[in-house]
């Protein structure tokens, strides 16, 4: 295979793969931020302590984790049919993205959020700040940093889903490398597909560090 016949399928499965991490990574901080902070909150000692609903919380998060994508991808194929009526392409992966990716982000901001320290959320009580206020002017803001940085390393696994997509049928540069790169024995084709993959997660890794560090400063 020719560079002039490589070039149009790696631009248009980049894009693709593009797509699918950016619409992923929008609906799994909508999902996974306020399922982080839950966990928190719920928590004993929390701001709105229940250990009910914590346990619910942690439970669904815990399995959400311990699915290997690639059987999750499978589970959710009735669900994914569903809401956007196909389970192949770009847009029938996002829904086993988010699903699989909002669970781990909730992880990473629970952590984030439980390294704010305590006298801040006692000062703020201190002042008469309602627990609300404290979760939108003391807890995000002085996680901020560490939110950043989970959602990094977030996008970079989402990167690395969007590849395993294209086992079955998803699209992007995994299904490239498996339809051309393995299937077809086209060794050029997979070794460029990996180094375009190894490409956006530095340059995605070094622009949330970078947000990540300025913010900590600030």
């Amino acid at each position: 295979m020719t560079w002039d016949e490589m070039a149009p399928l790696l631009w248009e499965n980049t894009w693709q793969t593009a797509q699918m991490v950016l619409w992923s990574t929008l609906f799994t901080a909508l999902l996974g931020l306020p399922l982080g902070v839950a966990l928190i909150v719920t928590d004993r000692g929390g701001l709105f302590p229940s250990w009910t609903l914590n346990r619910v919380l942690a439970l669904v998060v815990n399995v959400g984790r311990s699915l290997p994508f690639i059987i999750l991808m499978i589970a959710v194929i009735p669900f994914t049919r569903m809401i956007v009526g196909t389970t192949i392409g770009t847009a029938a992966t996002v829904v086993p993205l988010t699903l699989g990716a909002a669970p781990f982000f909730a992880r990473l901001v629970e952590t984030s959020l439980r390294e704010v320290g305590a006298d801040k959320v006692q000062a703020a009580h201190a002042m008469g700040a309602s627990r609300t206020t404290i979760i939108g002017k003391v807890l995000l803001p002085e996680a901020m940093p560490g939110l950043v940085a989970g959602l990094t390393v977030t996008v970079v696994a989402l990167i690395s889903y969007s590849a395993m997509a294209g086992a079955i049928g998803g699209g992007g540069l995994g299904d490239l490398a498996i339809r051309y790169g393995y299937q077809r024995f086209e060794t050029t084709l997979m070794v460029i597909t990996v180094v375009v993959l190894v490409v956006i997660v530095q340059l995605v890794q070094t622009l949330g560090d970078t947000v990540a560090r300025r913010l900590q400063r600030g």
